[in-house]
């Protein structure tokens, strides 16, 4: 995991626990953190949530927003998938967030394509 400094971490990492922390209060399940930029250049970061219907993929996608923007200061610059409330993309270029409805998450299997990304224990890290 890269730090911007020793108090903490950089600025993606930071986005990318306050999103995996605002899926997680919103009942987002098998929340994962990865390091995804060693094999994707457009991006550095995932955070995989999944829900159990499609009204939960929808309030954890809007709460993860809402909060993403109260701390960090950032909106997503394009969203995918709200209409559908199958697989919500928030892409905030260094952080892509997705939330799957659990029957799609286990379909695309996401995780397994970038099983060699290395995880971040977004629940033991502890930010300011």
């Amino acid at each position: 995991m890269t730090f911007g400094s020793s108090s903490g971490p950089d600025a993606s990492t930071e986005l990318a626990l306050v999103a995996a922390r605002a899926a997680d209060d919103k009942q987002g399940t098998n929340t994962i953190v990865l390091e995804v930029g060693q094999v994707l250049t457009i991006t550095e970061m995932f955070v995989i949530t999944g829900a159990a219907n499609r009204r939960l993929v929808r309030a954890i996608a809007d709460g993860i927003e809402e909060r993403v923007r109260e701390e960090c200061g950032r909106s997503p610059s394009r969203t995918e998938g709200h209409r559908e409330q199958q697989w919500v993309l928030l892409d905030f270029g260094d952080v892509v967030v997705h939330v799957f409805l659990d029957e799609t998450r286990q379909f695309y299997e996401i995780e397994r394509l970038y099983k060699d990304a290395p995880r971040v224990d977004w629940q033991g890290i502890v930010s300011d």
